[in-house]
């Protein structure tokens, strides 16, 4: 009995001894690994530290020409107002020269019967001159 004491004894210390084995396998190989996620972490570190001043970089870029097109946009609203002034000046003009022109018919209408009669006189007075001339000459 001593002795299958001693052969059971002695498969769990073989048995014991495999899974040591084993586990130093596993946790080897584990070890390897948590390695190279460390590394892999520092590399993803530098490349954010990276990404981190690029983003800065361009997030002060961004603001500096958000603020460039704002100043433009101002100015260019002073030239649309500048535009929209001569644009009324324009249209005030042709009202004027509409109420004038509407005023020279409206005149030119009143007195034609006096404007027809008035060229019937200078007429009669071209006639008369050219008689007055051509009895000069005889």
């Amino acid at each position: 009995m001593i002795i299958i004491l001693y052969i059971a004894a002695l498969i769990a210390a073989v048995a014991f001894a495999v899974l040591v084995i084993f586990l130093a396998r596993t946790l080897t190989a584990v070890r390897r690994t948590m390695n190279n996620v460390a590394d892999t972490l520092e590399g993803v570190e530098k490349q954010m530290e990276g990404i981190t001043l690029e983003t800065t970089a361009l997030l002060n870029k961004t603001n500096k020409l958000a603020e460039d097109v704002g100043e433009k946009s101002e100015k260019l609203n002073t030239l649309v107002d500048g535009v929209k002034g001569i644009g009324d000046t324009v249209q005030e003009f042709n009202q004027s020269i509409r109420s004038i022109s509407m005023g020279l018919t409206q005149s030119a209408q009143d007195h034609t019967e006096s404007a027809a009669q008035a060229m019937k006189w200078g007429q009669v007075a071209i006639n008369l001159w050219k008689k007055a001339k051509k009895e000069e000459k005889y």
